[in-house]
């Protein structure tokens, strides 16, 4: 596989990593109410997590050929994690997590793959965020069970 495939993937990482610390930093700043403390927290804590997988991306990407794209040229794909009208809706924060984590996984799966046997560093990189994603994912579905009680 030809490190330009390579490249377009890291990017599409490295703009849904960024667009998950803005929607973290939205909804630890926006929820209301008794039970959202908690979630404000985690999301929080879980932003230098994300900036740091941001950086990451970004110098494979220069190491690999590729130029870092500025904020003009990054997608953006979360309307889930969208803030919502009722600002102690908890549970749809926490399903929005759910689901940006979900993608990140889709995406660092697809990754691994793509670089199978062609790039090893990346593959490599691709396995340690994966790891993460899905450690993150595990987290805010025990918040989901705890809330939908």
């Amino acid at each position: 596989m030809s490190s330009k495939n390579i490249i377009k993937e890291l990017i599409v990482a490295y703009a849904a990593e960024l667009e998950t610390i803005q929607n973290y930093i939205a909804a630890s700043v926006n929820l209301d109410g008794v039970r959202s403390d908690v979630i404000k927290k985690a999301l929080a804590a879980d932003v230098p997590t994300e900036l740091n997988h941001a950086q990451l991306l970004a110098n494979r990407i220069k190491t690999i050929g590729g130029v870092v794209p500025g904020s003009l040229d990054l997608p953006r794909n979360q309307k889930f994690m969208q803030p919502t009208k009722d600002s102690t809706d908890v549970v749809a924060i926490i399903k929005g997590v759910i689901e940006a984590e979900e993608g990140a996984i889709g995406q660092y799966n697809k990754i691994i793959k793509l670089c199978d046997g062609t790039d090893y560093v990346t593959q490599d990189l691709a396995i340690q965020l994966l790891g993460d994603e899905e450690s993150h994912r595990r987290e805010f579905k025990g918040y989901l069970r705890e809330y939908e009680k």
